[in-house]
């Protein structure tokens, strides 16, 4: 049996709808298509961006990866930066917000390289450090791809710290 059996009118008439028939002369079809190509071409811009559809690129504000940890006497940053030398990087305190730039650059030219995975390019992360700091303490270091910021905080900081007691 042959699949044009199985459709309902006459074999001798092509009644085939316009949908798979002469799709580039109706206009709503026309239109839908040209849409999807848009939002592909979008898509494919931001490298597969969206977390659903495949791999995220670092470069899109949420890299490096940091870790945050606050005491009653400090805050300290850790960041992730493999791959990277700390000639590469710097460190800002301006208003109350840490900032971590840098680029990462690839070590072939692009002719030599067929495939690739890593990423490579120029990246800014802000964090809001939310307190004062004593701004002439803070202390960077940078060890085996590994930042760590340490932001003292200010007497008055360190005070403004109000324990409140549970009660069930």
């Amino acid at each position: 049996m042959s699949v044009r059996d199985l459709i309902p009118w006459g074999r001798e008439e092509s009644r085939v709808p316009s949908l798979f028939r002469d799709n580039e002369r109706d206009p709503f079809l026309s239109l839908h298509r040209k849409v999807n190509r848009l939002f592909d071409d979008v898509f494919r811009g931001l490298d597969g961006g969206l977390p659903s559809v495949g791999r995220v690129s670092p470069f899109n504000g949420n890299w490096p990866s940091v870790e945050i940890s606050d005491n009653d006497k400090e805050i300290k940053v850790t960041a992730e930066v493999p791959g990277m030398e700390e000639k590469d990087i710097e460190v800002l305190l301006d208003d109350g917000v840490l900032t971590l730039r840098g680029e990462k650059r690839s070590e072939t030219g692009d002719k030599d390289r067929q495939f690739s995975e890593r990423y490579y390019g120029r990246f800014e992360r802000r964090i809001p450090v939310g307190c004062e700091v004593q701004e002439d303490e803070v202390d960077a270091r940078f060890r085996n791809g590994v930042l760590t910021v340490t932001l003292p905080k200010t007497e008055k900081a360190q005070s403004q710290v109000k324990r409140i007691a549970i009660k069930n």
